[in-house]
């Protein structure tokens, strides 16, 4: 039981501090997280800017939220979502070809490859969430 626990926690800690780290950039630069959502050529201009002004902020505050171990039902279930769309947004990418910054951890000129370590990533973020996810609703129960 204490070894199940123990990883919930650092589930939970890897995760939060994960998101935190990814939302700081962004917060920093809209901007530039701009120019890296628009490379994916998923959405229109509008949506680019309202999605690089507030997923950072999304981010940071589920990444707290993750950490401190609040409303974890909640912001698991939004890291979830997030997961799924930033990995159907790599994987589209990657599919049609395209060789631009993911925009995950960093933007700009300093921000890695979308490619196979990136979507192997998100994979990974997205199991530590849906255990996250799980446990909160069995805590509800």
């Amino acid at each position: 039981m204490k070894f199940k626990k123990m990883l919930l926690l650092m589930s939970r800690f890897i995760l939060g501090a994960v998101f935190i780290f990814a939302a700081v950039g962004k917060i920093y630069n809209p901007a530039a997280f701009a120019g890296d959502i628009d490379n994916y050529r998923m959405l229109p201009y509008i949506l680019v800017t309202l999605m690089a002004v507030v997923l950072p902020w999304i981010e940071l505050i589920c990444g707290v939220l993750l950490i401190s171990g609040k409303w974890l039902k909640g912001s698991s279930f939004i890291v979830i979502i997030m997961n799924i769309m930033f990995i159907v947004a790599i994987a589209s990418a990657m599919a049609r070809g395209l060789d631009i910054d993911c925009g995950c951890f960093s933007v700009g000129s300093s921000a890695s490859r979308v490619g196979m370590v990136r979507l192997i990533q998100d994979f990974l973020w997205l199991a530590l969430a849906v255990i996250v996810f799980r446990d909160a609703i069995k805590k509800r129960a």
